[in-house]
């Protein structure tokens, strides 16, 4: 691979270099899953690298830049398997776009996706609290003040998306859960009766979420993955990021909250599959895959990103081998 870096091991690949090359490499229809947070058009700028897609100078180059990453990651995806995005809608800017609104990224994203043969398979939303976007971003239209000045400028905040999408084909290998959803990922847990594994259970399976459970906990589980709406993801539950951080060319890092890539993760593959982000970042999907025995492949154009990665991933493994050895 042309590649700056590299790290490998039985249960991770990862890779300091550039997506649009590295992926190439990548043999096709051998990954099970790939999720990532792709950057936001010219929306942040995470780097000074005229590599990094942040810094296109406008939507259309952007989208023409990442369609290359696109046909790769339709190549490289299994038939029958999934891929999630995560994104949002971006704020227009009466400096840099003449007019104040917003652009229907998520939507542009699907397009370019069909356009690639990828099936649109689910869009969910991600409830986020709209006083705490207000205060970070300052955006007019959330202010309460232009609420009492003139509203037909106010809006409702921008929620995340996780926009799926499917590779056209039959899916080889079932992704089974024959005992249903024995945990539940989020805030608020389902007032549904649980019947806790047995200490045979656990020695059978050796994984807890082998061990049966009432069916009735596992519907209410469903029930509130299925939602349209996630109203129960902490926000606050990300990647420490602070060690990433560059004064010289950073001005934005937002890790993908955790819990929403273990939702994906629990839904959409089976333990051992290869999971993989093409925008590795700190390394949010990469970890959440190993946590969960599962395999990950990443590539991260930044080092400080890339270096930050390789340690949270390193992390994640020690944790697994501290709780096989109590």
């Amino acid at each position: 691979m042309k590649v700056n870096n590299q790290y490998i091991t039985e249960r991770m690949s990862l890779y300091n270099g550039d997506s649009c090359e590295a992926m190439k490499d990548i043999p096709s229809s051998s990954v099970h899953f790939s999720i990532y947070s792709p950057p936001f058009a010219s929306l942040y700028t995470y780097s000074n690298s005229n590599r990094d897609l942040g810094n296109c100078r406008s939507n259309d180059e952007f989208f023409q830049q990442f369609k290359f990453i696109a046909n790769e990651l339709f190549r490289i995806l299994k038939p029958g398997r999934l891929m999630s995005v995560h994104c949002m809608d971006i704020p227009a800017m009466k400096e840099r776009d003449g007019y104040i609104g917003l652009k229907d990224f998520p939507g542009d994203l699907i397009r370019l996706f069909q356009e690639c043969g990828f099936i649109y398979h689910s869009r969910t939303i991600i409830w986020k609290d709209p006083l705490v976007e207000a205060t970070r971003t300052k955006a007019l239209g959330l202010m309460h003040k232009q609420l009492c000045k003139d509203s037909s400028m106010c809006r409702n905040g921008l929620p995340d998306y996780l926009i799926t999408m499917r590779k056209p084909g039959d899916n080889e290998e079932p992704i089974k859960h024959p005992n249903g959803l024995t945990r539940f990922i989020g805030e608020d847990e389902p007032d549904a009766p649980k019947q806790e594994p047995t200490l045979k259970d656990s020695r059978k399976h050796r994984d807890i979420s082998m061990a049966k459970v009432d069916p009735v906990y596992s519907h209410q589980v469903w029930r509130r993955y299925a939602s349209p709406v996630w109203m129960d993801i902490d926000q606050g539950y990300t990647l420490n990021r602070s060690e990433a951080r560059e004064e010289k060319d950073e001005r934005h890092i937002c890790p993908l909250q955790l819990q929403v890539i273990e939702r994906a993760i629990e839904l959409w593959t089976n333990p051992g599959d290869i999971v993989f982000t093409p925008f590795l970042g700190i390394g949010s999907e990469a970890y959440q895959a190993l946590k969960m025995k599962r395999r990950a492949v990443g590539i991260e154009l930044k080092e400080s990103y890339y270096n930050q990665a390789v340690k949270n991933c390193q992390s994640a493994i020690e944790e697994e081998n501290q709780i096989s050895l109590f």
